[in-house]
C-alpha cells in the first residue's frame, strides 16, 4: 500500500514540475516578443532623437530643403487624390445622361470639381496656384461654376509667417526689413501665388511695396515641375485627349525665369520704354538697392483693379476709355516689340485718375512672367491678325503656315487668335459674341479638341503665352461688358506693327503705315455701313409686313450659321 502511494505521490510531482516548466516556457515566449517590441520602441527612439538633433544641428537652409523634400511627397498625394476624386465623381454621377438631364447634373460636379481644384491650389500654393490662374482665364470654355470658383486665386494665396520674411532678408540683404526699411508692416497686404506684398517706408520717406518671395519656392519649384509632370502624364494614360505634359516642358524654363525678381525688374523697365508713347501707361519705378533675386521693392501705387467696375465708376473714369486703353497697350505690345506680358489678370493691372488729365490711368505690376516673338514671328502675326478681320481668306493660310500651322488648320487657328468664330462671310470681326457663338466656341473646343491641340503644338512656344494674353483681355472686356471693339483696336495696332523696326521707323514706313490704316479702316466702315443699310431696309419691309419679324429671323439665321460652322 506505501509502495502504491509512493508512485502516485512520485507522479503527482513529476506532472506538477511538467506543468511548471510548460507555464515557465510560454512565460518566456510571452516575454520575448514584448522585450523585441522594447528593443524596437528604444531603437525608434533613439533614431527619432538622433533625427530631431541632427535637424537641428544643420543650417536653416539645409532644415527647409528637408521640409521641402517630405512636403513635396504631400503635394503629389494630395493632387494625386484630388484628380482621383474628380475622375469618379464625373464618371459616377454622369454616367449615362444626355442631353438637359446631363446639363443639370453635371452643374453640381463641376462646383465639387472646382471647389476641390481650389482647395488643393491653396493648400500646395506656388506653381499649383499659377495653374488655377490660367484656368480662370479660360472663362469661355470652361463651365461657369468653375470661373465662380477659382476666381479667387487671381489675388489670393496663403500667406506666410513674418519669421519666414526675416529669414529671406538675412539670407539675402544680411540685414532685417525693419533695418532695411524706416518701418516695414509684418503683415502682408496681398498674397500671390509666388509672392507676398508687404508695405514699407524708406529711410528716405518714400512710400513702397516690397514684393517678398515665399523662402521655399526656389527649392521645392523643381520638384513641384515633376510633380505636376507625373500627374499630367498619368491623365494623359487615363484620358488620352488631355495630355498636356509638352504643355509644361514647354513653359518650365520661362516659369523658372519669373522666380528671379531681378530678371522681373528688368522686364518692367523694357515695357516702360517700349510703351513710352502711350502717355496713360504707368509703370512703377524700382528700388534697385533694395531688390534682390527674391525681394523686389517698387514705388507705391495707390489704385484699383481693372475689374473693380464700382471703383471705376466712384472715380468717375469712364469704363469705355479704360477698356480701349488696355487693348491699345498689350496690342502694341504684341505686335510693335513682340515682347509681351503674359500674366495681365485683374490683379496685375490697377486704374488710377490722372492728376494732369483728370482721365484714367493704367498702372502694369507684376512683370515676371513675359515671352518674346521673333521679328519674323512678329511680322507674320501682324499679317495674320489684318487677314483674319478682313476676312481675307489666303493669306489667313498663308500666315498661319508661317508661323507653322498646315493649311487645313488655318481656320482653327484664327479662330484660337481673336478668340470667337469667324464668318467668311462677312468682313470684320464685330462686337462682343453672342450666346450662340459662346456655345458654339464651346462646342468646337469639345468636338475638334485633337485639331486644337495639334495647332498649339505646332505654333512657336512663345505663341502660347501670347494667347495666354489674348484671352485674359478678352476676359477682362467681357467683365466690362464688352464696350469697345478690341479687334478693331488690334487690326490697325497690327498694321503699324507690319512697318516698325525694334529700333527705328523711317518716314516711308510710316506713310506705308497712314495709307495701310486708312484701307483698312475704309474697308471695315463700308461693311459696318452696308450692315446697316442691310439692316433698315429690313425693319422698313417688316413694318409694312413683307417679311417676317426681324428679330426671329436674325436668330433663326444665327442659329444656322453655327450650326454650319460647328
Amino acid at each position: 500500500m506505501n509502495t502504491v502511494v509512493h508512485s502516485l505521490n512520485n507522479s503527482l510531482n513529476l506532472a506538477r514540475l511538467n506543468n511548471i516548466r510548460k507555464c515557465a516556457s510560454t512565460a518566456k515566449s510571452i516575454r520575448q516578443p514584448r522585450r523585441w517590441t522594447k528593443v524596437s520602441i528604444g531603437a525608434l527612439a533613439i533614431l527619432g532623437a538622433g533625427g530631431t538633433a541632427y535637424y537641428y544641428s544643420i543650417e536653416n537652409q539645409e532644415r527647409r530643403k528637408m521640409k521641402v523634400l517630405v512636403g513635396g511627397v504631400g503635394r503629389f498625394l494630395r493632387s494625386l487624390y484630388i484628380g482621383m476624386s474628380l475622375s469618379i465623381d464625373y464618371k459616377w454621377t454622369l454616367y449615362g445622361l444626355v442631353g438637359d438631364e446631363y446639363d443639370k447634373a453635371a452643374k453640381p460636379v463641376h462646383t465639387r470639381a472646382a471647389q476641390r481644384i481650389l482647395e488643393g491650389c491653396l493648400k500646395n500654393g506656388g506653381l499649383y496656384i499659377k495653374l488655377g490662374q490660367g484656368l480662370v482665364s479660360f472663362n469661355h470654355m470652361l463651365p461657369k461654376e468653375y470661373i465662380d470658383v477659382l476666381v479667387v486665386l487671381q489675388d489670393k494665396a496663403l500667406p506666410r509667417k513674418s519669421d519666414e520674411v526675416r529669414q529671406l532678408f538675412l539670407e539675402d540683404f544680411k540685414m532685417l526689413p525693419e533695418e532695411m526699411f524706416q518701418s516695414f508692416e509684418s503683415e502682408a497686404i496681398s498674397a500671390a501665388s509666388i509672392a507676398q506684398v508687404h508695405k514699407a517706408v524708406t529711410h528716405e520717406g518714400q512710400e513702397v511695396a516690397v514684393k517678398v518671395q515665399y523662402i521655399d519656392l526656389q527649392d521645392r519649384f523643381h520638384g513641384d515641375i515633376k510633380t505636376v509632370d507625373i500627374l499630367l502624364y498619368l491623365i494623359g494614360l487615363m484620358h488620352e485627349k488631355f495630355d498636356f505634359s509638352w504643355v509644361l516642358k514647354d513653359l518650365a524654363h520661362t516659369l523658372e525665369s519669373e522666380l528671379d525678381f531681378e530678371n522681373e525688374g528688368r522686364n518692367g523697365e523694357k515695357c516702360a520704354r517700349d510703351l513710352k508713347h502711350l502717355d496713360y501707361l504707368y509703370v512703377p519705378t524700382i528700388h534697385w538697392n533694395k531688390t534682390s533675386k527674391r525681394v523686389l521693392t517698387a514705388e507705391w501705387i495707390d489704385g484699383i483693379k481693372i475689374s473693380d467696375l464700382d471703383g471705376i465708376k466712384k472715380m468717375g473714369l469712364s469704363i469705355k476709355d479704360i477698356n480701349h486703353k488696355l487693348c491699345k497697350c498689350f496690342a502694341d505690345q504684341i505686335f510693335h516689340s513682340g515682347f509681351v506680358h503674359a500674366d495681365p489678370h485683374p490683379g496685375n493691372v490697377y486704374v488710377r485718375k490722372s492728376e494732369q488729365s483728370g482721365k484714367a490711368e493704367l498702372v502694369l505690376l507684376d512683370h515676371g512672367l513675359y515671352d518674346y516673338l521673333k521679328p519674323n514671328q512678329r511680322k507674320s502675326l501682324c499679317q495674320l491678325y489684318k487677314a483674319i478681320v478682313l476676312k481675307d481668306e489666303a493669306n489667313m493660310v498663308k500666315y498661319s503656315n508661317e508661323l507653322g500651322v498646315k493649311e487645313s488648320d488655318s481656320l482653327i487657328f484664327c479662330e484660337i487668335i481673336v478668340l470667337r468664330p469667324i464668318n467668311p462671310a462677312t468682313v470684320g470681326v464685330h462686337g462682343a459674341m453672342t450666346s450662340l457663338e459662346e456655345k458654339y466656341v464651346q462646342t468646337m473646343a469639345m468636338k475638334h479638341f485633337d485639331k486644337i491641340m495639334d495647332v498649339i503644338k505646332a505654333v512657336p512656344r512663345s505663341m502660347l503665352l501670347l494667347i495666354r494674353n489674348l484671352n485674359t483681355i478678352r476676359a477682362i472686356s467681357r467683365i466690362h461688358g464688352h464696350p469697345v471693339d478690341r479687334h478693331y483696336i488690334m487690326g490697325k495696332s497690327a498694321i503699324d506693327g507690319l512697318y516698325k523696326d525694334e529700333n527705328r521707323t523711317s518716314f516711308l514706313d510710316k506713310i506705308k503705315s497712314i495709307w495701310s490704316r486708312w484701307v483698312f479702316d475704309y474697308k471695315l466702315q463700308r461693311e459696318s455701313f452696308q450692315l446697316w443699310a442691310q439692316r433698315r431696309l429690313l425693319r422698313v419691309l417688316i413694318y409694312f409686313g413683307f417679311v417676317p419679324n426681324f428679330e426671329k429671323l436674325e436668330s433663326k439665321y444665327e442659329q444656322q450659321m453655327v450650326e454650319r460652322m460647328a
